[in-house]
């Protein structure tokens, strides 16, 4: 496994092995994916919501919903395994059943949940990579969505039926849709680990052109805060 919080010695050797694109899988090429047809009305949502997403590395998911206007707080953690075992070390091993999630409180009056999985979709992972991302292998990098409500199913699973119909990525979503029993926030250093990192390799070159996508692709979403 990626020891991520080493720095690469060999960091020049990686110039080539830029961040993946979802979009870069997807029939469209680096452009947005199509808008949920099915959405929670913010008139139905009190603020503040909360969403949980799993999309591999937990620092660049939180980077990039940090930067998404109506986001109020966006915090690295562990989902889908006990309280007990919701320590980094242990969830590591590939073997407490918690994956890297990203617990995001958001004002659904600014940015509604389909447009939160819109952006998951589009830009803050690869939904078609079964139980990794990029160098991350292991069911603790696993793509998923942890609701909170039945809306919040309703509408994730009508929206990844919709990208598949659409056929939009070259592989299939693998994404599991299930039920949040409890989010487990991650150890400080953890926390908002890329602005505080920026120039580490890791975060480089897998984190960071996250960041410019959601910029090129959801201009009116981003924010520089």
């Amino acid at each position: 496994m990626l020891n991520r919080l080493l720095s690469y010695a060999g960091a020049a050797l990686l110039g080539g092995l830029l961040a993946f694109s979802p979009t870069a899988l997807a029939a469209g090429g680096a452009t947005a994916l199509p808008a949920p047809a099915t959405d929670i009305p913010a008139a139905s949502a009190a603020s503040p919501q909360t969403a949980v997403f799993a999309g591999g590395c937990f620092w660049g998911v939180e980077a990039v919903y940090r930067h998404v206007k109506g986001v109020k707080s966006a915090v690295s953690g562990y989902a889908g395994g006990p309280a007990s075992a919701a320590d980094y070390v242990l969830v590591s091993t590939g073997t407490t059943g918690h994956a890297e999630s990203v617990e995001v409180k958001y004002d659904p009056a600014q940015v509604s949940y389909g447009e939160l999985l819109r952006i998951f979709f589009s830009v803050a992972h690869d939904p078609t990579e079964l139980n990794r991302q990029g160098p991350d292998e292991g069911t603790q990098y696993r793509s998923s969505i942890f609701y909170t409500s039945d809306e919040q199913r309703d509408v994730a699973l009508a929206y990844i039926q919709q990208l598949d119909v659409a056929n939009v990525f070259r592989r299939p979503i693998v994404t599991k849709v299930v039920k949040l029993e409890g989010f487990y926030p991650a150890e400080a250093y953890h926390q908002n680990y890329l602005a505080l990192h920026p120039t580490q390799p890791y975060i480089v070159y897998h984190d960071l052109p996250k960041l410019a996508a959601l910029k090129q692709q959801f201009p009116d979403r981003y924010t520089g805060k």
